[in-house]
């Protein structure tokens, strides 16, 4: 008994000692450890103005309800230009100032850029990662050493992750902060950076202060020489940026350095900006009311800037658009450059319809010989110099605006620059670009595409606007109050103007959230004809449609409105009232008219042994367009009334044909050389003409009151012998084609 009895007493002390280890241990597990309470941090940053930038940063962290102080408010920025030089002790004094405040010791300070910074989640998260780290001042790292490259020998190697300490982001103990930053003594436009670094790589100082390195980014992400780590994780309706180098989530994402783009880009989506889940959460913030702030005669005051720069189709269109825009014309005024001389006569016409209905008219014509450049800082200028304009609106002559409503969509959505989306129809191209490449041109972003065709929608910050965009005259008068906003010796203009408002840290922005319009192409549109646009069919399928193509047209596959005035003779809607007077008149315009003599060399065999008064489509250079509107257009109507016949649109002979009574009134019974015909009116009976029409012989049918802009369809040969009716008064025009012969 008393020998196990003396063995056994001193275990007791044992287990005891070995209990208070675990306990005390414990902590480094991270078990029973108190967390930090959330009301202990305090965020600190720096902003001597609100750009957008700031409004962004405040905005991420009152998603996470950070409190944040900000210092420097009112102050003029000494700190230096980080693009070009070393600076920033302005921050390092105004936060030894404010820590000079601070006496609870157990205050945690998070400091913190904040114009290109967005926070990821909470200070939750923020202070537990900050806990586990176990040093009392962690600041966020990078692979890129600067200001000066010659200490980087000094710095202490890390088993894994970065090693070069960043000043952008730090978190840590009021107290070993104030000892951190008490030996400042530099200027304002000293380096930051380089103090801290100095204090980092001094081991004693490192030691007694406490201070490590955040080197797998699990509280900060530097995006500067780490573009390649951070991807965007959507998950559960939250997008995180990850770092899939060392499979980390920070929580505060930096774009520092030459990065922008890139936080502007990643701030698109965090914090739960844009998720899959709830699309745009931040769309309608700050959003101008109309009923609310004006009424329609106090609408803000626009000026819109007009730009033709060259041979454009479809102009006049243009000008009815812009007409048509929901907008009083009492707020409108309008800046045009034109430096087209083809152009002169779609300007003229447009302001002798409804110049005097806007509040106020510049034109800038081609005799002027202004370029480009000029034209635009002049636009701006003008807008500038008017105390009345609120906005400008710039808008090139391609631009096709369908949506009436636009200009009142940009403005409600309140921001300093914002344009619409516009795209070329079956491509993937539009007016904005979602990245840029190094040396500053076009590249895709990740999202381009889904934006693009619409999978996302919202409101995107974005790099590079042009064509079409509203710009804040607030804007014009501060931030780019320059007069040569768009002048770069190795840039073009629109390029130019994006990146000096992206160096003035103004964001743009383009709006996909509704459909807006689309591009033209101006490629091969050639003006050596009356009415050019007719030639636009190949280049702008969409725009010749609408401009060209009867409205019901659309409806004859879909309803029945084919009429049958005759057997086998098909009547229907194909060419707007447009579509017929430009036909006429550029036949007109040409003048070469044939004899209406049964030798004609224009034809194979060089016989029509039913002649008429015609000029062929060839002979305008408009063949292969009729081709392609025969077989767009006719072709399926043609295969709709006769069913299982399928053509190919070809035609020997397409013509239009002029009657007149004391020329050629009438047409002999004939049949036609083709398989089917096709007859447009191109003007009206009982306005333009008299008599006119066509009978159909073998079935005794007449159609003596065609309608203009109607097509008639009938079999050419055996069965549809037929004559024209003599026009008694006046022209009677219609377009022949003799398809499939």
């Amino acid at each position: 008994m008393r020998a196990s009895a003396s063995r056994v007493p001193p275990l007791f002390p044992l287990v005891s000692c070995v209990a208070c280890f675990l306990v005390l241990c414990a902590g480094a597990r991270g078990e029973p450890v108190r967390p930090i309470p959330e009301d202990k941090l305090l965020v600190l940053t720096v902003a001597t103005t609100e750009t957008d930038g700031f409004k962004r940063f405040i905005r991420s962290a009152r998603h996470f309800n950070y409190t944040i102080k900000v210092l420097g408010r009112g102050e003029k920025w000494r700190g230096g230009d980080y693009m070009s030089m070393p600076g920033g002790g302005q921050k390092v004094r105004l936060l030894k100032s404010t820590l000079e405040e601070i006496t609870e010791e157990d205050k945690v300070v998070l400091f913190i850029d904040s114009y290109d910074v967005v926070f990821a989640s909470g200070p939750k998260e923020l202070l537990k990662k900050f806990q586990q780290v176990g040093h009392k001042v962690v600041f966020s790292a990078e692979n890129l050493i600067w200001p000066d490259r010659h200490l980087e020998d000094k710095h202490p190697h890390v088993r894994e992750g970065k090693r070069f300490l960043g000043s952008g982001g730090f978190i840590g103990y009021a107290p070993n902060l104030k000892t951190m930053v008490a030996d400042w003594t530099g200027k304002d436009n000293e380096s930051d950076q380089l103090f801290y670094t100095k204090i980092y790589i001094t081991p004693e100082k490192r030691k007694s202060i406490n201070i490590t390195l955040d080197s797998k980014c699990r509280l900060f992400q530097n995006l500067y020489g780490a573009l390649d780590e951070v991807v965007l994780k959507f998950e559960d309706g939250r997008v995180r940026a990850r770092n899939v180098m060392y499979d980390t989530l920070p929580v505060i994402v930096h774009g520092n350095g030459p990065t922008k783009l890139q936080i502007n880009y990643l701030g698109n989506y965090i914090p739960q900006t844009w998720t899959f889940e709830t699309g745009c959460t931040v769309c309608d913030e700050d959003q101008l009311i109309w009923g609310l702030l004006w009424q329609e005669s106090e609408y803000p005051l626009v000026v819109i800037g007009i730009f033709i720069q060259q041979p454009t189709p479809f102009v006049s269109v243009f000008f009815e658009r812009l007409f048509n825009l929901k907008y009083p014309k009492d707020r409108l005024k309008l800046f045009i450059y034109n430096h087209e001389p083809h152009h002169e006569q779609h300007v003229h016409s447009f302001l002798e319809d409804h110049g005097t209905e806007y509040r106020g008219v510049k034109v800038i014509g081609p005799e002027e010989d202004m370029d480009s450049v000029t034209s635009r800082n002049l636009g701006f200028d003008t807008c500038r110099q008017d105390i009345d304009c609120e906005y400008f609106f710039s808008l090139d002559a391609e631009v096709v605006l369908k949506n009436t409503d636009t200009l009142r969509i940009l403005i409600e959505q309140n921001r300093p620059i914002i344009a619409p989306m516009i795209t070329r129809p079956g491509k993937l191209w539009t007016n904005f670009w979602g990245a840029l490449s190094a040396d500053g041109y076009y590249a895709r972003s990740e999202d381009y595409v889904d934006i693009v065709q619409g999978r996302r929608v919202g409101v995107w910050n974005v790099p590079y606007i042009s064509s079409v965009y509203l710009v804040k005259a607030t804007v014009l008068r501060t931030d780019l109050a320059a007069e040569d906003v768009f002048h770069s010796e190795a840039l073009d203009p629109d390029m130019a103007f994006c990146r000096n408002v992206r160096d003035q840290g103004v964001f743009m922005f383009v709006t996909n959230r509704q459909e807006f319009g689309r591009m033209l192409s101006t490629e091969n549109y050639k003006t050596n004809h009356l009415h050019n646009d007719l030639w636009q069919l190949f280049e702008n399928p969409l725009d010749w449609e609408e401009r060209y193509i009867h409205e019901n047209y659309s409806r004859i596959m879909t309803e029945d409105i084919v009429e049958t005035p005759c057997p086998d003779v098909y009547w229907f809607p194909i060419f707007t009232d447009i579509a017929c007077k430009h036909l006429i008149e550029e036949m007109e315009n040409y003048g070469q008219w044939s004899g209406g003599f049964n030798v004609d060399n224009r034809i194979q065999g060089g016989y029509e042994n039913v002649p008429t008064i015609d000029i062929h489509m060839n002979q305008i250079d408009f063949d292969k367009d009729w081709q392609k509107f025969l077989l767009d257009y006719v072709a399926p109507i043609t295969e709709k009334m006769f069913p299982g016949y399928y053509t190919q649109a070809l035609f020997d002979l397409a013509f239009v044909v002029r009657y007149k009574p004391d020329e050629q009134p009438s047409l002999r019974p004939h049949h036609d050389a083709s398989t089917f015909t096709i007859n447009i009116a191109l003007n009206q009976v009982g306005t333009d003409f008299q008599g006119g029409g066509c009978r159909f012989l073998r079935y005794d049918c007449s159609i003596t009151a065609p309608r203009k802009g109607w097509a008639l369809l009938h079999p050419g040969r055996l069965t549809h012998y037929h004559e024209g009716l003599p026009t008694t008064e006046g022209v009677r025009y219609i377009a022949v084609s003799f398809v499939d012969p």
